[in-house]
């Protein structure tokens, strides 16, 4: 059965897409632990992250590179923290999170944000813009 991610990437569920090239896609989490929270994920569905052959590996966190600057440039921020947990869904992604002063603004068991469908639009429109 396609993850939830791979129904996105198929156009079967909508996103707040930022990013996107033939191999990688990035998107913005709906349940962010903060504004501009954004998931980078393969295409290809490959359920955990070091099942990913090696080339693709290395392609993907340059695209994610690349997307944490446009992330960066768009919300005001000190650093972009990266995580991996890959538990939640079984499509390896990495969470790109915008941090103001602490590590323990990653809290991936704490509580998460509910922006409006409106809210996230414009975020994502922002980074977009944001995307070289």
């Amino acid at each position: 059965m396609a993850s939830i991610f791979s129904k996105i990437v198929a156009g079967e569920i909508p996103a707040h897409k930022v990013a996107e090239n033939d191999e990688f896609l990035a998107f913005l989490d709906i349940s962010p632990m903060a504004i501009g929270h954004t998931l980078v994920i393969p295409k290809q569905e490959i359920p955990y992250i070091f099942d990913v052959d090696d080339a693709l590996l290395g392609r993907m966190m340059v695209f994610a590179k690349r997307v944490a600057k446009a992330v960066e440039a768009s919300i005001p921020c000190t650093r972009i923290g990266v995580g991996v947990v890959g538990l939640e869904v079984p499509h390896c992604h990495i969470h790109l999170i915008p941090l103001q002063n602490s590590v323990g603004e990653m809290n991936f068991g704490g509580p998460k944000l509910s922006p409006s469908n409106e809210g996230l639009a414009a975020v994502a429109q922002k980074i977009r813009s944001n995307f070289k």
